[in-house]
């Protein structure tokens, strides 16, 4: 694997990545509900705790402790040690989430070796009815830019999960946020429910690589 990398543990995934997540950017994951974008997040996580290396995990939808002691291999505590876990309640809890995570990334006292934000437009969503559309567009687009130049400062990967809406004109799924997400992010990944447990994820953007797509599945012990 290259040293730029960090391996999802995905033997498909990994090899339309060129090796895994790049570790100087952040990695926005779509898609609708099901399609097993919080079991990659957890597992990669697991992946990096057991590696002895620290995992600020923020989450606005509801972490399964169930699912991270059946990804771990029997090793869940040993993952929890050193998950960092906030669960902010609305959107500015979890600006200061992140702001928090971003700054002791970059003080570097420990070692970090993941920041995951899902999802990082649940409550960015919930101004889109309102009267703070523009106030939250504009937090959501200092938390992105936080994020990114704390990625590329210390090359920790930001791996961030978005929520989607359907466009009726095209028939589409789209990632919420518009330009101003897709741009934060280096790389796209849209994860697609097929039959049964199987997933299909779609490399959308990438700076290197041509847009491709792989297959895994998904069981009780993870993504494989």
């Amino acid at each position: 694997m290259p040293e730029d990398r960090l391996s999802t543990g995905i033997p498909s995934v990994d090899a339309i990545l060129g090796g895994g997540i790049e570790t100087d950017g952040l990695t926005e994951l779509y898609g609708e509900g099901g399609s097993g974008k919080t079991l990659f997040c957890l597992q990669l996580a697991a992946r990096v705790a057991l590696a002895d290396r620290w995992v600020f995990y923020i989450d606005t939808e509801g972490v399964s402790v169930d699912r991270i002691e059946s990804i771990s291999g029997g090793r869940a505590q040993d993952v929890l040690r050193r998950v960092l876990l906030s669960t902010p309640k609305n959107l500015d809890e979890q600006n200061r989430a992140v702001a928090t995570a971003c700054a002791l990334t970059r003080e570097g006292q420990r070692p970090v070796g993941l920041i995951v934000v899902d999802s990082a437009t649940l409550f960015y969503r919930l101004t889109l009815s309102g009267d703070d559309e523009d106030s939250g567009r504009l937090a959501m687009a200092l938390e992105l830019g936080d994020l990114l130049s704390t990625s590329l400062a210390t090359a920790v990967p930001v791996v961030f999960t978005n929520q989607v809406w359907r466009s009726m004109k095209a028939g589409t799924i789209e990632p919420l946020g518009g330009s101003f997400v897709n741009h934060a992010a280096k790389t796209i990944l849209r994860f697609d429910r097929l039959n049964g447990n199987r997933r299909r994820v779609v490399l959308v953007k990438h700076r290197s690589r041509p847009e491709q797509a792989a297959e895994f599945s998904i069981s009780d012990s993870g993504l494989a």
